[in-house]
């Protein structure tokens, strides 16, 4: 079962942690994003591998955007 990791703020992406087809632990650091200087790591919430990354770093993104898929 695919897990949609998304956006829970207006942000910018700061750090791409992980790429497609990375094995990631519950918990893991996906991405971090920055929201009015602060640094904010986005957590894996299962185990699983990465099938799809939906940010670059500098992209702005919404609330609700999709930021990864773990599968």
């Amino acid at each position: 079962m695919a897990e949609d990791v998304r956006a829970e703020m207006v942000s910018t992406v700061f750090e791409v942690v992980v790429r497609e087809g990375d094995v990631v632990a519950e918990g893991d650091t996906l991405v971090i994003l920055e929201s009015m200087k602060m640094e904010i790591p986005v957590l894996a919430e299962s185990a699983g591998t990465v099938t799809s990354v939906g940010v670059s770093v500098g992209d702005v993104i919404q609330q609700g955007d999709l930021i990864a898929v773990i599968s």
